[in-house]
């Protein structure tokens, strides 16, 4: 189920064009509402505008993202800052996109976050990843370099380009291999280090002292 959140009729109904073939789709348009829907339906996926009235801006995010974590976030704006934007993926979303964004493009986003991927600007993504690893402290590096020897030397491959910020379909072309097999592969990685999602392995592969000396590839992170 896919929750979206706007005053904007207008912007819902654009929206609403980029997600017909992809999922249940549920539209509310008051902040009440959405908190209701979210309690009721706990849906998979919320798009949101960050100027729905009484949300709070980023600090609202924040505060919906810990009362459904299990719910993949993804904000849509007028234009932000690096900074605003940072902050966003910090309080815990999955993607920013602008307000009035291609309903093509939008289902683009909406399928790479289905997958684990985040929707963000490249410009960002090693502050992300800078801040993320500040916060999580040296012991994160130890845990995961205990947890290392579990993957096989393709996994470890896989795991040094998500960190290096390479999408499944770069990935599959890189090493010759289908998107399914890099999907698969990811499934039993994120078995084996106790994880759920490509950031935590692009920071833990940040973090980890084996891995990151072999990383040898541009920057990028994870789709956009």
């Amino acid at each position: 189920m896919i929750l979206i959140a706007s005053a904007s009729q207008l912007s819902l109904t654009a929206w609403k064009q980029g997600l017909p073939a992809l999922s249940s789709v549920l539209a509310v348009t008051e902040t009440d509402s959405l908190s209701e829907a979210m309690v009721r339906i706990r849906p998979h996926i919320l798009l949101i505008d960050l100027d729905l009235p009484e949300l709070g801006g980023t600090e609202g995010i924040a505060r919906l993202w810990r009362r459904h974590r299990a719910t993949r976030i993804v904000v849509f704006s007028a234009a932000l800052s690096d900074d605003a934007e940072l902050a966003l993926f910090l309080s815990g979303v999955r993607g920013c996109c602008q307000r009035d964004i291609d309903p093509q493009l939008l289902k683009r986003v909406v399928v790479a976050v289905q997958e684990g991927e985040l929707w963000i600007r490249r410009t960002l993504t090693h502050r992300l990843l800078d801040e993320l690893a500040a916060r999580a402290g040296p012991q994160c590096s130890v845990a995961f370099d205990l947890r290392l020897a579990n993957l096989t030397e393709r996994e470890q491959e896989i795991s040094v380009l998500i960190g290096s910020g390479e999408s499944n379909k770069q990935i599959a072309r890189r090493l010759d291999i289908t998107e399914r097999t890099v999907k698969a592969h990811l499934t039993e990685i994120f078995r084996k280090l106790g994880i759920t999602d490509r950031l935590r392995l692009a920071l833990l592969v940040t973090n980890g002292s084996n891995l990151r000396q072999s990383r040898d590839l541009s920057p990028a992170l994870l789709q956009r």
